[in-house]
């Protein structure tokens, strides 16, 4: 676009630009108290709370007694390892002292072959009856180290025993816990279905009717709140039916939008080729002054809604629709945008024989 022309133009004014960013946040807070009025209402239903546990379909006095005896299996199993490391401390000192006493009497043995006194033959005999009582209390602790490995075992094999008969129970009660919680969950969905289901229709019918109303701000405010409610207040609670119902789900809601979409494009795209029929005059009047300038100063066509490429203020036309987007004002020759009321330069009116477009929308294009 030329210099003469690139001043940026916005399609709204400055307090309609204000106004409007004041009612989206209206829309963004009705929502915000919706959804708390409604998260209010799903927490305070009696039916929704509580969840059932597999303890309650358990044989609980055969369950209390198998918890008793594993928990007393455990304190002996507890007690007989601490029993087995202390026998085996005592264990190793009394290997330690034979060790030791067997070493002395083999250095005194030695000496005494040197030596070849007589007179010390009872000391050979007496260091050898110590040494035999302490070889024969190092085996006794190795003997208690044994017996203790063998009652641990035992007691181990027991508890062992205990905690398998223990999760059968739990067994016998997986799949009457697992139907009751699949009925807990389709009673919790349907609750919360009956709850978020009516604000969501609602919402899409707003959508589809009234999102263009003097009273959008609340319409968008329903739509924010329906869109929270399921994708939050619905969604999480889902069944799943290992998968298989959200992957159901997933597909018929895709298929869904993917269906509207298209409906929507084919009819967008069949009014466009009606519209692109008719007589530029009638197509003008048929767009707001808001709506053009912002397109063109886009770069898009408001009458076709293609896009278009300006070369150094050589385009006037739409290549595609043929639609005057450019001209240049008849008292100063200054180029400018065709929509415009008043020339930028001189402030020359429109002249009458081309006329201007409304200042509200009667036909609003489909953004």
């Amino acid at each position: 676009m030329s210099a003469d022309t690139s001043v940026s133009q916005k399609g709204l004014r400055t307090p309609e630009r204000v106004f409007r960013f004041v009612l989206w946040c209206v829309a963004v807070i009705f929502a915000g108290f919706l959804i708390g009025l409604n998260s209010l209402v799903v927490r305070d239903l009696p039916t929704v709370g509580g969840r059932v546990e597999l303890s309650d379909f358990i044989d609980k006095p055969r369950a209390a007694a198998l918890d008793a005896s594993i928990r007393g299996a455990r304190e002996q199993v507890r007690d007989a390892t601490d029993k087995r490391a202390t026998l085996d401390l005592k264990m190793q000192s009394a290997q330690a002292a034979y060790g030791t006493a067997r070493l002395g009497l083999e250095n005194w043995i030695a000496t005494r072959q040197s030596t070849q006194r007589a007179d010390q033959d009872p000391e050979v005999i007496k260091r050898t009856r110590e040494l035999d009582d302490l070889g024969a209390a190092a085996r006794t602790a190795e003997v208690a180290v044994e017996k203790a490995d063998a009652s641990r075992l035992e007691l181990e094999q027991s508890l062992s025993v205990m905690e398998r008969d223990r999760g059968s129970l739990d067994e016998a009660a997986r799949d009457v816990y697992d139907a009751a919680v699949r009925r807990e969950e389709l009673r919790v969905f349907a609750i919360r279905l009956a709850i978020t289901m009516p604000p969501i229709a609602v919402a899409g019918w707003l959508f589809a009717k009234r999102r263009k109303s003097s009273w959008w701000p609340f319409v968008w405010g329903v739509v924010f709140f329906a869109a929270y409610t399921f994708f939050v207040e619905l969604v999480p609670y889902l069944p799943s039916f290992r998968g298989y119902v959200r992957y159901a789900l997933g597909i018929v809601i895709t298929v869904a939008i993917g269906r509207y979409a298209m409906v929507a494009m084919q009819r967008y795209l069949e009014r466009q080729r009606v519209a692109e029929q008719q007589s530029e005059a009638v197509r003008r009047k048929s767009l707001s002054y808001e709506h053009a300038i912002k397109s063109t100063n886009a770069g898009v066509c408001p009458g076709c809604e293609r896009g278009f490429r300006v070369h150094e203020g050589q385009t006037n036309f739409c290549m595609h629709c043929g639609m005057k987007l450019f001209e240049h004002c008849p008292v100063c020759s200054n180029r400018k945008n065709a929509f415009f009321h008043y020339c930028p330069s001189c402030g020359a009116d429109k002249p009458a024989s081309d006329p201007a477009p409304p200042e509200t929308m009667t036909v609003a294009p489909v953004a």
